[in-house]
């Protein structure tokens, strides 16, 4: 029972960053050149996590995406059954949450959908590399100490507001393959075609920082 209450935690959480979060970039736009919008954007995916940290954070931990639950199953803070119970909560929260959006604002508002940089693969891969390995293992040092624990859900948001701050004019910053998925999935075309890019890459990024954080945390325990 405990595990299935994760789950609708994990659900809640990246439903409420789909809507709120997505649905803020897809009101107030988020090119480079609109810089209120561009901000407002990066913002609301940063207070979304502030929100639901502190208020599902003791229930699932808050991870609300999968490339932070990876890096979790990797450093040891979870099993393979919560991991596989954790991602499909995740992907039909954010599914839920951009069927909601569409009914709100339709689908020609792009629904905060992630496009590659410049029709580049190889570069929107390693923009999302990089800028997931930056988010997941802030995640990391700041939840490796039991006493950072009522700062972990404001770090981790700013945080994540960072990595918007600087992605957003590449490819939209996904960082998080649900939150990719679920708009892609409505909008459709190249979104849809393209989102693979959005789910892999984060993916290695968030493994790539939960070995790099284990190398280094090895080392200083040494």
């Amino acid at each position: 029972m405990q595990s299935i209450k994760k789950y609708i935690a994990e659900f809640i959480g990246t439903f409420v960053l789909v809507l709120f979060a997505c649905g803020t970039a897809a009101v107030v736009g988020c090119s480079a050149e609109n810089g209120t919008g561009y901000l407002l954007t990066a913002l609301a995916f940063g207070l979304v996590i502030v929100a639901m940290a502190y208020s599902i954070g003791n229930i699932s931990g808050c991870h609300i995406n999968p490339a932070v639950s990876i890096a979790m199953l990797i450093s040891g803070k979870m099993n393979i059954k919560d991991f596989i119970g954790y991602v499909v909560a995740q992907f039909l929260g954010a599914t839920a949450g951009a069927a909601v959006l569409m009914a709100l604002v339709g689908k020609e508002s792009g629904l905060g959908a992630n496009a590659l940089y410049n029709d580049s693969i190889g570069l929107s891969i390693l923009v999302e590399i990089i800028l997931t390995f930056v988010f997941v293992i802030a995640i990391l040092g700041v939840t490796s100490k039991v006493e950072n624990g009522a700062v972990a859900g404001i770090v981790i948001g700013l945080s994540l507001t960072l990595v918007h701050i600087l992605g957003i004019s590449f490819t939209g910053t996904s960082v998080n393959p649900a939150r990719s998925f679920g708009p892609a999935l409505f909008v459709g075309g190249d979104a849809l075609a393209d989102v693979w890019v959005f789910i892999v890459a984060p993916l290695i990024g968030g493994v790539l920082a939960a070995l790099v954080y284990k190398f280094l945390a090895s080392e200083k325990a040494k």
